[in-house]
């Protein structure tokens, strides 16, 4: 081979190498710069958790802080019912269409649009409740319909074993009113609860018995699978399960950028929840995400941390998009 043709390959080589190099190269600079909002995140004063999770064909990448603490993440666990429930659907065991009771014998705290109705709807529209606007009697419903067995077993069938739902909402608040563990106190006993009238010593939401607890690996591994729909059987099952966590009104994706997910929150005796996990979807990229902090505070400092967990997430969000776009 003469000496130019060897000169012709090498140049060919190079050019052919070039791309990718600037794609590796471009991909290390927005992972520094999600890294960094990461890192500012994590100054929020609290027990902080990120983990960014880009899964490009060619260059993926991560951005984390702490992502292997477990920490209290309120209703972001509410997308492992959602899952079940659907799971269930497939099965022919439930159907969407069928009526549900809300009464007192199912009602909790903190249910914006079922707290004060009575009556039957639809199974359809206590899922949307439970994602749409983190209604808890539409959570209780859908999680005993579902079983809270068949939601954990899910949960073992995705390999999370940081993740914890409990029996219901209305058992969590119980127990953690200082109720003992497996005892509901019913609408009543939740409204003393309430105004005050404890039946046993508080207990933290963080707990080993009746929680809503996950780390940011497992909630980051959930939405990889399920979005990818690991865990169903029919594709109309993931469209449902897409349409249904896309009503989040938590999510913090930057505009225009389709997203699925669910957040969280708690105030309790102090303690104090922020969470929010998901997936966005990027330039056809799926990016996974969850930013959750816990701290312990007064109750009138809690507007201040929320806007700046919002501020962060948003942040971490959208120099990651960027990044990616």
């Amino acid at each position: 081979m003469n000496r130019d043709r060897r000169r012709m390959l090498a140049f060919g080589a190079s050019a052919l190498a070039a791309p990718v190099l600037i794609k590796q190269a471009a991909a290390a600079d927005g992972a520094a710069r999600a890294q960094a909002a990461v890192d500012r995140f994590a100054r929020i004063p609290a027990s902080a958790s990120c983990l960014v999770v880009v899964d490009h064909p060619t260059a993926p990448w991560r951005a984390a802080h702490d992502p292997a603490a477990r920490l209290f993440v309120g209703s972001a666990v509410k997308t492992f019912i959602l899952a079940q429930y659907l799971r269930e659907v497939e099965a022919g065991r439930l159907t969407e269409d069928q009526q549900v009771k809300v009464d007192d014998a199912v009602r909790t705290v903190s249910s914006p649009v079922f707290l004060n109705l009575t009556g039957t709807t639809q199974a359809r529209s206590a899922l949307e409740a439970m994602i749409a606007h983190s209604d808890n009697t539409a959570t209780d419903i859908t999680l005993a319909a579902a079983g809270p067995a068949q939601v954990r077993a899910l949960i073992a069938e995705a390999g999370l074993k940081q993740t914890q739902v409990p029996d219901s909402t209305r058992r969590l608040f119980s127990y953690i009113a200082g109720a003992p563990d497996g005892v509901d106190l019913g609408w009543d006993g939740l409204l003393r609860a309430q105004n005050g009238s404890l039946p046993g010593a508080p207990r933290p939401p963080l707990n080993d018995k009746q929680t809503m607890a996950s780390t940011a690996e497992d909630m980051v591994r959930w939405y990889q699978q399920v979005l990818r729909g690991a865990f169903f059987k029919k594709p109309q099952t993931l469209v449902e399960f897409k349409r249904i966590s896309a009503m989040a009104d938590a999510i913090a994706a930057p505009p225009d950028t389709p997203a699925y997910g669910k957040g969280g929150s708690v105030d309790w005796e102090g303690f104090h929840c922020l969470a929010f996990a998901g997936q966005m979807i990027v330039s056809k990229v799926p990016v996974s995400f969850c930013l959750t902090i816990n701290w312990n505070g007064p109750d009138d400092k809690v507007a201040a941390m929320m806007q700046a967990y919002i501020a962060g997430a948003a942040d971490v969000l959208a120099e990651t998009a960027q990044a990616v776009g």
